[in-house]
């Protein structure tokens, strides 16, 4: 090789080595003193990986000299990726830092901000059964700002003609809502995800993260978000936070660069995940099965995390604090629990729980029967010693109980409200049932107006005073107070059973006296710690009715249900052993009127109910 080709040579090396590096992501966006998990930032761009890490205060605008002890580097790892940098930081003060990461003489700064912690943020409380959760499909539920339905920064546009696509519900039309949601009687809300979700199509649902720290503009802007969470909490009503861990979206920033190979569950062609939930606890499951489960991916546009890989989870779990903590969210809403690697996912729900010890989170394990839901509640006396952490769990089996119940006259054994009974009795399954999230439908299955017999608003009412009146945290899906039903054919199919909330002169009579029953029901249940905290105590009846008490040592709630076609009497004698330790004259809270309990002729209408409060 002559002179010439070994300085070309030295020339192309050196440029390699020291080339300029390029910072286009730092997450966490921000961070705060005070905060109990270790603070890692994930730098993201053009060759960051090696680079020497140094920090300088920024005070008014100037660069201070000297050591700077406010935020202080104290480690750094590279990924496989050149383009990533992760660096640990020790943070002691406010303010905004200058960070350099320098290779040989070329460098890139960024300024972080420090903000000192909100007293008391660390003790927030959370929703918990004194709380009734309504759910929100973010694109559908209410327009209310149609400037921002489509975004030339965002790639699927609005079309209110395609079913499948977006319609502009966003942050303003919640913020517009929630005075009809305080007068439902609705103390919590729960939005289905409002992250950035830029898939071409189908990305309304919102399950298909494409930027974990930004608000999708279509709904508004981080600053926007965080206003809607201070103005819920002016008016009495919590912010749930709805977070998918187990999968991001394919079209997230990191898919054309992971830091690692192993960041998602990859195989050689797409692999769907076998749904089988009951592999995590099996004893007789194949190790083909349990990893199929976990790491098969949910849906073609949705690659599955790895949060075995230790950056990931270490970045899942600032993710979901620093929203929390950024957003002073009252809780979480965990979608698809099952599904993540079962052992960092616990690990997850732990670094959230130990910043906020009293956060509530609630996980999607959509599963049956009652075992199979109670092994994912934290607290639960498993075999193989396994805690999730995860505080509350849907209760789909009562769920499926109420629907089936209603959905037809009841006729033949076991059928009817014996349905409710039987699933009622594994209550003893669950480590805390006063931390179930109770509900009749949400926006993945029909409607329940879909589902009953007839559509008849009879069945409809009776079940929600089921809801009302058992343990657990009610959930109402938006548009059920008014009895909604399915815009299409199919009351299964997704799009369609996610309509816009009916305004204005949409809402019929019919709809508002559906709305104002469900009104007074919630209303009523704020001020019940009876329904609340109290315990159960229940009766078979095979005629297609149920009753049982919610009570305490004090007071008591008494509730009898009639799902048959014809009126049933109430069986009044049999309910000495709990009857005898109240008054046996109390009203209905539903209509004011006194009702004696001693008599044996008090007759219950087809399809209704009847509640009887009683004190000592």
């Amino acid at each position: 090789m002559n002179r010439f080709s070994l300085f070309a040579a030295a020339l192309i090396a050196s440029q390699l080595v020291f080339a300029a590096p390029k910072i286009e992501q730092v997450e966490p966006l921000c961070w705060w003193t005070n905060m109990h998990t270790p603070l890692t930032l994930l730098f993201h761009g053009q060759d960051l990986s090696d680079a020497q890490v140094s920090v300088q205060q920024v005070v008014k605008g100037k660069v201070m000299r000297g050591q700077c002890l406010g935020l202080v580097p104290t480690g750094q790892h590279n990924a496989e990726s050149p383009n990533y940098l992760f660096v640990d930081m020790q943070v002691n003060d406010p303010g905004t830092y200058r960070i350099t990461l320098q290779k040989g003489k070329k460098k890139a700064s960024y300024d972080y901000v420090i903000s000192e912690r909100r007293e008391g943020s660390r003790q927030r409380n959370s929703f918990d059964a004194s709380d009734v959760v309504y759910l929100i499909m973010s694109d559908r539920f209410v327009d209310g700002d149609e400037s921002n339905n489509s975004t030339p920064d965002t790639r699927e546009k609005a079309d209110k003609n395609n079913v499948n696509g977006r319609w502009g519900g966003d942050i303003q039309g919640i913020i517009n809502s929630f005075d009809h949601i305080k007068k439902l009687g609705c103390t919590a809300i729960w939005p289905t995800p409002m992250l950035g979700d830029d898939e071409a199509a189908w990305s309304y649902h919102g399950y298909a993260c494409s930027d974990y720290y930004h608000i999708d503009p279509r709904y508004g802007t981080n600053e926007l978000y965080k206003q809607m969470v201070q103005q819920a909490h002016s008016k009495g009503l919590k912010i749930l936070m709805d977070m998918v861990p187990n999968h991001c979206g394919a079209a997230h920033w990191w898919m054309k660069d992971l830091p690692y190979h192993d960041w998602i569950n990859q195989f050689p062609e797409f692999t769907n995940t076998n749904n089988v939930f009951t592999a995590n606890y099996d004893i007789n499951a194949s190790e083909y099965d349990r990893k199929l489960s976990n790491r098969g991916w949910f849906d073609h546009p949705m690659p599955d995390m790895n949060l075995e890989n230790n950056d990931l989870l270490q970045y899942f779990q600032l993710w979901a604090i620093w929203w929390i903590e950024y957003a002073d969210l009252d809780g979480l809403r965990v979608d698809t629990y099952p599904y993540i690697e079962k052992i960092p996912a616990s690990r997850w729900l732990k670094a959230i729980r130990d910043e906020y010890p009293n956060i509530n989170i609630v996980g999607e394990c959509w599963t049956r029967p009652a075992p199979a839901v109670a092994y994912w509640q934290s607290g639960a006396m498993n075999f193989d010693n396994f805690d999730s952490n995860l505080p509350t769990v849907m209760d789909f089996p009562v769920e499926e109980a109420i629907r089936q119940a209603l959905e037809n006259d009841g006729q033949g054994w076991g059928n009817g409200l014996t349905r409710v009974y039987d699933a009622m009795t594994m209550d003893y399954m669950y480590a805390d049932v006063n931390k179930l999230l109770t509900f009749l439908g949400n926006h993945d299955m029909a409607r329940i107006t879909d589902v009953v017999k007839d559509k008849d608003p009879r069945r409809v009412k009776l079940a929600y005073v089921l809801l009302a009146t058992m343990r657990g945290i009610p959930q109402v899906l938006y548009g059920d107070e008014y009895a909604m039903t399915s815009k299409g054919e199919d009351p299964n199919n997704h799009s369609y059973l996610r309509a816009p909330l009916p305004l204005g002169a949409e809402v019929t009579p019919a709809m508002q006296e559906m709305c104002d029953f469900q009104s007074r029901l919630f209303n009523w249940r704020k001020d019940e710690p009876v329904l609340h905290w109290g315990r159960t105590m229940h009766f078979l009846a095979r005629n297609n009715t149920y009753s049982y008490f919610r009570y305490n040592d004090k007071e008591a709630v008494f509730v009898f249900a009639n799902a048959a076609e014809e009126p049933r009497r109430i069986p009044t004698e049999t309910y000495a052993e709990i009857l005898g330790r109240y008054n046996a004259v109390g009203f209905n809270p539903m209509t004011g009127e006194v009702v004696d309990l001693n008599r044996r002729d008090i007759e219950v209408p087809a399809l209704s109910t009847i509640i009887v409060k009683l004190v000592k």
